[in-house]
């Protein structure tokens, strides 16, 4: 199985919780995590201008981006943010590698939007 960018979002993350799919118990608690993580990442310039949420298990990756590197850069971001609240891991070396993927991923995020602006920047000038 490939990597499928159509995916829910609620439902990958769900997933890479160990939720099971059908429990939908959790789904408002996620959410909302998940949510919060897109308004970071809004700040940060990356995603739709407008910014970005969900609502349901409708909504799917590509409604937030077509480009399919920034897409797994931010799942793999979404992911460990909704961890370390959701179920943070028990070890403090495991805690401690994600917090330092986390910093890494925002950091490259944040790159990437500044590099984003300038060419906007760049393009609209000429």
């Amino acid at each position: 199985m490939g990597l499928i960018n159509d995916q829910s979002i609620l439902i990958s993350i769900k997933k890479l919780l160990n939720v099971d799919e059908a429990d939908q118990s959790f789904d408002t608690d996620i959410g909302m995590l998940i949510n919060n993580e897109f308004m970071i990442l809004h700040q940060l310039g990356i995603g739709p201008d407008e910014g970005f949420s969900i609502s349901d298990a409708d909504t799917v990756w590509t409604d937030f981006s077509n480009d399919k590197t920034l897409i797994e850069t931010v799942k793999t971001l979404v992911y460990l943010k909704v961890r370390m609240i959701f179920d943070p891991p028990a070890s403090s070396v495991v805690a401690d590698a994600y917090k330092s993927s986390i910093a890494e991923l925002e950091w490259r995020l944040n790159v990437q939007a500044e590099q984003n602006t300038k060419n906007t920047g760049e393009t609209d000038a000429t």
